[in-house]
């Protein structure tokens, strides 16, 4: 957890005199000794670029000189673009004396990998001495959100397929259901199994159909694949109450995911699009496939070289090896 949060009305209460810098300043330290005391490596995540948070005088890059953290920058694929944000990065960096230790280009399209690899670690040599620690290839399953992370972006539980919470979906496949039953059906058994789908709280026969479509599924031993479909059901209670007769049919079928969330379905739409997923400790699944994703395409014996060494060379002879680390 960051010592220093910025909820809303937070800054406004900085500006007014309320909070000081010298207070934010001393949390940071006193976060960074504790945790340091008890730890062979400290990793300090910024937020956004390495600007962020300078409204409130603590930005990524005075908080890394502040701490002594050596800077490793991170951008998205590219090579014009990417290197144009790196640069503004850069300059704050030299302008608080930051030592950047490496750059990590992620996000690669696979068919731009080894140019965008190449031209970059050129780039950065040429420009800034500076080396390429890592060029990651896009993994788009990593940026999908898991209904775990839709109960957190809408606030409610599901009301059953609990046990599916850390299922995964892309927001490219989300259906929107105003078509007919008829469509409606011919559409889950056509699409992917594993299809977000979202309807108006109004559209029992689309909430019966996909509960019975499901329910058919279970009862064919086998001769189908199970539906992994997910059902997000928009609109305020309130104001179009589901029967009974609905709520426990739904609740009778442990096991099809379906939510019921208090906005419209182009807000429901919206707010998940818009949302990124973030790493969770629980969702095994995504942690362990970002692990094996990103380890092989960073030189992590690189990149411990280059933040243990006490030099500003980066030549430090005593610089740890990533197999050391692991085996720490």
């Amino acid at each position: 957890m960051s010592p220093v949060i910025i909820p809303r009305g937070y800054t406004k209460k900085y500006i007014d005199g309320k909070i000081t810098y010298e207070s934010q300043m001393n949390d940071i330290d006193r976060a960074f000794r504790r945790v340091s005391s008890n730890s062979d490596v400290v990793l300090c995540e910024g937020t956004g670029h390495v600007a962020v948070g300078s409204i409130v005088n603590v930005n990524n890059a005075k908080v890394a000189s502040a701490v002594g953290a050596d800077m490793v920058l991170v951008a998205n694929g590219g090579l014009g673009s990417a290197f144009d944000e790196l640069e503004l990065n850069r300059v704050l960096c030299q302008h608080y004396n930051v030592r950047i230790a490496g750059v990590v280009i992620n996000k690669v399209r696979h068919d731009k990998y080894e140019q965008t690899k190449n031209y970059m670690t050129k780039a950065l040599m040429q420009r800034w001495g500076v080396p390429l620690l890592g060029c990651v290839p896009d993994r788009p399953y990593l940026g999908c959100p898991a209904l775990y992370d839709l109960e957190k972006v809408f606030n409610v539980d599901l009301m059953v397929g609990a046990k599916h919470r850390f299922r995964h979906y892309s927001v490219d496949d989300i259906n929107l259901i105003t078509t007919s039953l008829t469509r409606f059906l011919e559409n889950l058994r056509s699409k992917p199994s594993r299809t977000l789908y979202i309807c108006h709280i109004t559209r029992d026969d689309i909430i019966l159909g996909f509960m019975a479509e499901y329910q058919r599924r279970m009862k064919s031993n086998g001769a189908e694949p199970p539906l992994e479909a997910a059902l997000i059901v928009c609109g305020r209670k309130d104001k179009y109450p589901v029967s009974k007769e609905i709520l426990d049919m739904i609740m009778g079928l442990d096991g099809a995911p379906c939510m019921i969330v208090e906005c419209s379905t182009h807000e429901a739409m919206s707010k998940i699009h818009s949302y990124t997923p973030k790493l969770n400790i629980d969702d095994k699944a995504r942690v362990n496939t970002a692990v094996e994703h990103y380890e092989p395409y960073i030189d992590f014996d690189q990149l411990l070289k280059r933040t243990t060494s006490s030099n500003s060379s980066f030549n430090d002879p005593d610089g740890i090896s990533y197999d050391e680390l692991r085996r720490l």
